[in-house]
């Protein structure tokens, strides 16, 4: 084992690493192509107002929660729901790992997908005049195509996590700062575009109330849906970058930026996707709200194809928009991979052979994805991926539960602290006021509101996390089954890929694998990538006492292995939980 890995933290350089990380990692392909098709199928501006609200309702305390978990464990997600809600809820961690993983198989095909359209655009193969449905079909249809480029997405992701937090740092700053050219380029150009037919009525358009829509329950669920979603709240991802922040971070200006940025984008993405439909499309609304799909691979292309300045500013304008497109999913592929490579380096192995065997299940895992059930809409004649749709299908809303479980984990250190509060004071029964005061209070007073923290929050955020963010997850599932039960054809037969049935089969079997795991799980140590100087104890969270929870380079008292020493989270340990 190398010397320098005992006891060495892995930390980003400074704060704008950290941030262009969590950035990176909140900024996807949903906010270029996803959040116009929102705005476009929701009343323009209409849209943006439950869009901003849930901004701050759901997805800034979330991600609050996330840098102040992931700031005090300095674990990753496994390791976090093991040390705040206790031994036995180890398997949330694991659960939020798993979807994430998850998504990542599908996710590097599509990721696969931007990446081919960015070298078609730049060989001419999305100019003027060509067939885009043909191009989409034929791409689609050559899986040795589409398995190609998402190896190509594999391995461009593994070089940028291989060297640890200071290469994932270097990667998103190289990224993101190229994705922000890129968008401002596009932006400039379709503005260019909307002037040019004398309207503007794209920049109206995306601008503009609609009061009947904001009467629809449907655009408050969309609008919450893309909030929560768009910012990766609830997905473990800044848990993951939160190991890796120095030991004066401020989580709260830190959470702020993040969501605020990811927002900022996709206004950007939005107004240029609207901006450009609108100037050349006779049908622009029925455009950017005819599909993901359709209006990224298939409208698009013809769109940019009409932009005024000739061949060469066409050209100019497909290849940046792919280009971005390509670099927005990469950031996302990052931090997926880097959530479930954090897990086994918590626990031990060696970090070269973790990335190494998360790639590889990443590209053999999302093969299906890629080439099987392909299938042809008749009524459109476009062809679609029937395997990966149903992947989302399932995965897709599986990520709400991890939001709740990491509310869970607070309510669960506020009922701990209410009890010892009442205990250190000699009191019996419960008392609403004093809840209110020493057990819901009690997380965002230890881990919120610090000295490291210039942003101090109120109770408001206690009312979100309580009472707030049940309400909205409830609401959200429900509307996502009614919409299931009213709109797919014999819902409940298991074998309707995008009925219910399947999606809470491959849930409750899941969660169970997991629950019945997680005795296995808390058997093996973890390993705090703790900064040198910072004070992070755990004494008093629920997971506090656990013996197995240790320091990096710090070996548990008295354990014992299949006969192999433990030393620490980057030493090569090959032996299996038995």
């Amino acid at each position: 084992m190398d010397s320098k890995s005992e006891g060495t933290s892995d930390q980003f350089s400074g704060r704008l690493g950290l941030i262009f990380a969590t950035i990176g990692a909140a900024i996807g392909t949903g906010n270029i192509w996803r959040f116009p098709r929102m705005v476009g199928a929701n009343g323009g501006g209409s849209f943006l107002i439950p869009w901003l609200i849930f901004l701050f309702l759901w997805s800034v305390p979330l991600i609050i929660a996330e840098f102040a978990l992931g700031k005090r464990s300095r674990v990753g997600t496994v390791g976090t729901f093991r040390i705040f809600a206790g031994k036995r809820f180890a398997w949330m961690g694991l659960w939020t790992a798993w979807i994430n993983v998850a998504i990542g198989f599908y996710y590097a095909v599509v990721t696969g997908w931007c990446i081919n359209y960015f070298q078609l655009a730049i060989r001419g193969g999305l100019s003027e005049g060509v067939d885009t449905i043909e191009v989409w079909n034929s791409f689609l249809e050559s899986p040795m195509q589409v398995i190609f480029f998402q190896w190509i997405t594999v391995l461009i992701t593994l070089a940028a996590i291989w060297g640890g937090a200071k290469a994932i740092e270097k990667a998103n700053v190289t990224l993101m700062t190229s994705l922000f050219v890129l968008l401002f380029t596009a932006l400039f150009l379709a503005f260019i575009m909307d002037v040019k037919d004398g309207t503007l009525d794209g920049f109206i358009y995306m601008f503009s109330i609609q009061p009947e829509y904001l009467a629809q329950p449907e655009t408050w669920i969309n609008g919450l849906s893309q909030s929560a979603w768009s910012c990766s709240a609830g997905m473990g991802m800044a848990i993951t970058y939160s190991v890796y922040m120095r030991k004066d971070e401020d989580t709260t200006l830190n959470a702020a930026t993040m969501c605020l940025a990811n927002n900022s984008i996709s206004i950007i993405a939005g107004l240029t996707v609207m901006m450009a439909v609108f100037s050349v499309s006779s049908d622009p609304l029925g455009a950017v709200s005819g599909g993901s799909s359709a209006i990224t691979f298939l409208v698009l292309p013809e769109v940019f194809a009409q932009a005024p300045g000739g061949p060469i500013v066409q050209l100019i304008m497909v290849a940046v928009f792919f280009l971005a497109l390509s670099f927005a999913a990469l950031t996302s592929m990052i931090s997926t991979v880097e959530l479930c490579v954090r897990n086994f380096v918590d626990h031990g192995y060696d970090r070269s052979r973790s990335v190494a065997l998360t790639g590889l299940a990443i590209f053999l895992f999302g093969l299906p994805s890629a080439a099987l059930w392909i299938k042809m809409d008749p009524s459109t004649g476009v062809s679609f991926p029937q395997f990966l749709e149903v992947q989302d299908h399932i995965w897709g809303y599986g990520l709400m539960f991890s939001g709740l479980f990491m509310a869970f984990a607070i309510w669960k250190y506020g009922w701990t602290r209410y009890r010892a509060w009442q205990e250190d004071n000699g009191i019996s029964g419960i008392d609403i006021r004093d809840y209110l005061n020493h057990g819901v209070s009690s997380f965002r007073d230890d881990f919120i509101n610090t000295g490291d923290n210039d942003w101090w929050i109120g109770r408001w955020w206690d009312f979100i996390m309580y009472l707030g963010f049940p309400i909205m997850f409830s609401v959200l599932m429900l509307s996502y089954f009614v919409d299931l039960l009213a709109n797919v054809d014999d819902p409940w037969n298991p074998a309707n890929p995008n009925g219910i049935s399947i999606i809470l089969l491959f849930w409750g079997v899941t969660a169970s694998l997991f629950v019945g795991f997680n005795k296995l799980l808390i058997s093996r140590p973890v390993f705090r990538n703790v900064p040198e100087g910072a004070d992070v104890p755990i004494d008093m969270l629920p997971g506090g006492d656990d013996p197995f929870v240790v320091m990096a380079g710090e070996e548990p008292p008295d354990y014992q292995h299949d006969t192999i020493p433990l030393r620490g989270p980057n030493a090569a340990i090959d032996a299996e939980i038995a």
